[in-house]
């Protein structure tokens, strides 16, 4: 392409020169030889007033011999014999030829006749025969030589000069569109080679937006859907680790019905069975997570009712609980809560927190979730009594669950919160419950607004006055002390 566009530049630009410069240089041509000719019949014109005054040798030969081209000798009169019939039967004389002849008698003698100017060439240039009245009423002539040289001075010259400018032109365009191709050709190239970079997997690969406006229009569009793709596979990643992590809460259920079926054979290969299945699970959560996606905000118009969700999953795992003698409870469900997230984002959130609860803490530990209205929040606290977490920082940090031996875990539980809380511009805290273990505090925003300063202050307030209220529940259902 750029070879293209530089032969196309120099037969345009070739053919420009020679469309100008061969009509320009035959004008230069033609104005040197008018000039040339020019001066010579003023040359001619400095006799005229000798010959209406007289023809004597004498005096015509100084004449001829005080001008420039005469004592060159490129200068010559030339008088005819006086007419008879005119000037009387006592006339005498013949024509008389001063300076040097070049043109032919038969030239001069047409002069004479018609009385017009001629041009007749002759060896090494041209003769300019110029008519010139006499006194007698006879027809002068006077021969003026142009050699070959005057009539094409400067002509060389001025077509040196032409012919550099339109080689300078020529060299000059070929050099513009040579910078031009590069900028046209190296744009295109690097898009090229991007396509290929993204179709051998190079996800990263990006083309830098500049060059002509179509190619920078390209660029935008390849690095648009390049983004895209990305996106895609990051969605379907995180889907793949998502759906993963779901299947944890029907193995919570058939580990702990495994872990009832007491000694034998049997119950000791559906626990192998449960466990290869669990560890099957983590790995395709790993597999599918080794590129986090960025979190990506909930779809406009999708939500649920929290509470409805919130009393139907504590419906099931209730069931599991009263299995394992645990202690559970529930408070803030008893009025409809609109949130921006849909119904299965937050019931996988929900499973993810109770799961750990299950997962992390001995039997019989009781738990809690409360859900809290602010007005431009909703906030969903899950509690329990168990060990707690050594590093709440640092689980956050890195997505696991920090639990105290929580060895095998993937981390995706807490990382599906925070998603669901940050995809509403809220967020996920983990402190300590009042039940003496973890408390994991989801703020789920209502208008899509992170929350400030003051109000995660005031969500933390929330917290205290929820847990001053369960210790004042714990205290009344414990009775007077003595």
């Amino acid at each position: 392409m750029r070879w293209a566009l530089v032969k196309v530049c120099l037969a345009v630009t070739a053919m420009v020169v020679i469309a100008f410069a061969v009509p320009l240089g035959l004008v230069i041509r033609e104005m040197a030889s008018d000039r040339a000719f020019s001066d010579a019949e003023r040359q001619a014109g400095t006799i005229a007033p000798t010959l209406s005054i007289t023809t004597d040798r004498e005096e015509l030969t100084r004449a001829v011999l005080s001008t420039e081209p005469g004592d060159r000798g490129h200068l010559a009169v030339h008088v005819p014999a006086p007419d008879r019939s005119r000037t009387g039967e006592g006339a005498a004389g013949g024509p008389l030829d001063i300076g040097t002849r070049r043109a032919t008698p038969k030239d001069v003698a047409t002069v004479q006749k018609d009385g017009r100017a001629s041009i007749a060439e002759v060896t090494g240039g041209f003769a300019l025969l110029q008519p010139t009245a006499l006194s007698t009423g006879e027809i002068a002539v006077v021969e003026v030589f142009v050699p070959e040289g005057e009539v094409s001075n400067g002509v060389a010259t001025a077509w040196l000069m032409l012919a550099g400018v339109g080689v300078a032109l020529i060299v000059g365009s070929v050099a513009v569109a040579d910078r031009l191709g590069v900028r046209m050709v190296q744009p295109a190239q690097r898009l090229a080679g991007a396509a290929q970079d993204l179709g051998e997997g190079r996800l990263g690969t990006r083309v830098p937006e500049e060059g002509p406006t179509e190619l920078r229009s390209a660029a935008v569009a390849f690095n648009s859907m390049a983004d895209q793709v990305v996106q895609l596979l990051a969605n379907e990643r995180e889907l793949a680790a998502d759906l993963s992590h779901r299947l944890r809460t029907p193995l919570t259920v058939l580990r702990l019905n495994a872990a009832s079926l007491g000694e034998g054979p049997a119950a000791e290969q559906t626990r192998a069975a449960v466990q290869q299945l669990e560890h099957e699970v983590d790995t395709i959560i790993r597999t599918a997570r080794e590129q986090r996606p960025q979190t990506q905000g909930g779809q406009p118009g999708a939500g649920c009712d929290a509470s409805e969700v919130i009393r139907e999953r504590m419906g099931f795992w209730s069931a599991l609980a009263e299995d394992e003698g645990r202690e559970v409870r529930l408070a803030g469900v008893d009025r409809t809560v609109r949130i921006p997230v849909a119904r299965p984002e937050l019931a996988a959130a929900l499973d993810a927190l109770l799961g750990n609860v299950f997962r992390h803490t001995p039997e019989g530990t009781a738990f809690a979730v409360d859900v809290h209205h602010s007005g431009d929040a909703v906030i969903v606290l899950v509690s329990d009594a168990g060990p707690g977490i050594d590093d709440p920082k640092a689980a956050l940090a890195r997505g696991a669950s920090g639990r105290a031996g929580s060895s095998g875990s993937t981390g995706l539980g807490l990382d599906i919160v925070r998603r669901v809380a940050e995809s509403t511009g809220g967020d996920l805290r983990i402190g300590r419950s009042v039940l003496g273990g973890t408390e994991v505090r989801i703020w789920i925003g209502l208008h899509g607004n992170r929350p400030e300063r003051g109000r995660r202050g005031h969500g933390r307030r929330v917290g205290r006055r929820i847990g001053r209220q369960r210790r004042a529940e714990n205290r009344a259902a414990a009775g007077p002390s003595h």
